[in-house]
């Protein structure tokens, strides 16, 4: 991104034209500017009748080489590969669904241009921004209770640089979860800590704990469940059906009880296993009950991908997870590959929807491989996509992919999937619109 007395606006690839002339090497790079009509030129003049150009003669060539690779890949880096829609130049933000506070919280810490900048300390910033928001009502605390009526959070931090990960799951008490990924990645050898021991860790690095995630609205949701008999819910193949828990699976009952389906068969029939297999026995499996009714309001995560001004990447992930789950679910949140994935060599990629699904097929880390051998966004995007929509026709999600030049794009199966971006080219959070 050039900016001048024309403003910010995008240089298209640059070709050198080299000519000596006399003493001089003029080197100048023609570029057609994105936002106007003027032409730009970088010219090198060594003037022969510089006092220092005799003791120049003798290395002069390797100077003006070394000095050209550098202009030339100077040009690269503002203008070089193009830009699809909404591709730009470095720093650069990409979130999944309008969450533009989120997206503005990590712009304003990756351009501050100080050691604060970084791709890591933005995405922290931007989720702890959305934790803050309660984006949605599915992240951060006091949304989407499990079936105990608790909120518990999944997160996850990737620096591209290094592959370093660090990541939460089903962690209690403690409303920072992507801080708490964040001290797992700088402060551990490890990965991923869940449950109370998560807590108790991240308590004991400095966050603040314990407190009660849950709030009001979430409490209330909560009720209104409990009052419609527990329903809809993540269960199958168990028995009661259609009602709150305990459950037990279909052929396995507490010990000492006796089966009253199986007891009114054998009255009348005889012995048989005709009664397990009715349908009222069980619940029917959640891609027909359940999942018809997700949406980013239930069922949803904040994935963030950021590009520093270095072209370092680094992503990250928040949810609370999924509305009434049963409790020490995890999902993709907090899975590296899964919700996020992230390489200084590639690019990166975020995804939300149903994670009990995308986690099976770690499309993230799918998409970034596939940029790597070659597709572009837009074609990667949706190869991950249709991998699970294969399988899963049913499954409701998306992905966004971005490469290390700033090229994105999105894909989805199920629903229309926003994602916001900011770069250099932007005035403000732009979001894009992407249709199954």
């Amino acid at each position: 991104m050039l900016t001048d007395m024309w403003g910010p606006r995008e240089a298209l690839p640059c070709l050198p034209t080299d000519m000596w002339t006399g003493s001089h090497f003029t080197t100048t790079y023609r570029g057609r500017l994105a936002r106007t009509d003027h032409q730009y030129h970088s010219t090198i003049h060594l003037d022969s009748r510089h006092p220092a150009s005799a003791s120049m003669d003798r290395s002069n060539a390797g100077l003006l080489l070394r000095l050209l690779l550098l202009q030339f890949n100077w040009c690269l880096a503002l203008g070089g590969g193009g830009a699809a829609e909404g591709g730009g130049l470095f720093p650069v933000v990409v979130s999944t669904w309008p969450f533009r506070e989120a997206v503005r919280a990590a712009w304003e810490v990756v351009t501050d241009g100080g050691v604060a900048g970084s791709a890591v300390d933005a995405v922290v910033a931007g989720c702890s921004a959305c934790e803050v928001l309660r984006c949605d009502g599915t992240v951060g605390p006091g949304g989407s209770p499990d079936e105990n009526g608790e909120t518990t959070l999944d997160a996850l931090i990737m620096n591209g640089t290094t592959m370093e990960t660090g990541a939460v799951a089903a962690m209690r008490y403690v409303k920072d979860g992507i801080k708490a990924a964040k001290l797992v990645m700088e402060h551990t050898e490890h990965t991923l800590l869940v449950g109370e021991k998560a807590t108790a860790f991240a308590i004991s690095m400095g966050l603040a704990g314990p407190t009660d995630l849950s709030s009001p609205e979430s409490i209330e949701k909560w009720s209104n469940w409990r009052q419609n008999h527990c329903q809809p819910n993540f269960w199958k193949n168990v028995i009661p059906a259609g009602n709150c828990g305990p459950y037990y699976p279909i052929n396995i009952l507490p010990f000492g009880s006796k089966d009253p389906v199986q007891s009114a068969e054998g009255e009348t029939q005889g012995p048989t296993c005709q009664g397990w297999l009715q349908s009222d026995n069980l619940l029917e499996p959640t891609g027909s009950h359940f999942k018809s009714g997700v949406n980013r309001h239930n069922h949803d995560t904040i994935s963030m991908a950021v590009i520093d001004k270095m072209g370092h990447v680094a992503v990250g992930t928040s949810t609370n997870g999924a509305t009434f789950k049963i409790p020490g679910r995890v999902g993709d949140g907090p899975i590296p590959g899964s919700s996020a994935y992230g390489d200084d060599e590639v690019g990166a990629c975020g995804a939300t929807g149903d994670g009990d699904i995308m986690m099976r097929f770690v499309p993230c880390y799918q998409v970034v491989e596939s940029m790597r051998h070659g597709m572009e966004p837009q074609d990667a995007a949706m190869d991950a996509i249709s991998r699970i929509s294969r399988k899963y026709p049913d499954f409701v999600g998306a992905v966004f992919a971005i490469n290390k030049k700033g090229v994105h794009a999105g894909a989805c199966h199920g629903w229309t999937f926003q994602y916001s971006v900011r770069n250099s080219s932007m005035q403000d959070v732009e979001v894009f619109t992407v249709t199954p």
